[in-house]
């Protein structure tokens, strides 16, 4: 099971690298909840379900025009998947001092919890470099 969980988280961080379903839409239950703490870019960190995913996904389609994950280190345990990445974005607009086609580097740490085979509960903790 543990390996099937890891395939499949990095299966979802690749479809957000293509644009595929709008950031990996599909992998998620109907009653997910997903937790972004507070970063550069949310200083108040944001609690999402899916719709909410779906619209930050829609803004995020305008705002970057390519965006890819390197998995540094995955590990899972039980229902569990915990990655540490490394995610690069290409920008569409401009931000701050990065301009339109400029890049953006962030390390993520993310922590999935899965139930048949799709994530209920996703945790980030993303740490950009400075910019």
């Amino acid at each position: 099971m543990s390996h099937d969980l890891l395939r499949l988280a990095h299966d979802y961080l690749e479809s957000i690298g293509r644009a595929d379903e709008l950031g990996g839409l599909r992998f998620f239950a109907d009653d997910v909840v997903q937790v972004e703490y507070p970063n550069r870019l949310l200083p108040n960190g944001a609690t999402r379900d899916l719709a909410a995913l779906r619209d930050a996904a829609e803004r995020g389609r305008k705002v970057m025009s390519a965006q890819r994950f390197e998995v540094v280190n995955a590990i899972a345990s039980g229902a569990q998947v915990a990655v540490e990445a490394i995610w690069t974005g290409t920008l569409a607009v401009p931000l701050g001092s990065i301009p339109v086609g400029g890049q953006m580097r962030a390390r993520f740490a993310i922590f999935l919890t899965y139930r048949d085979g799709k994530i209920v509960r996703q945790h980030n903790y993303d740490c950009f470099d400075p910019w």
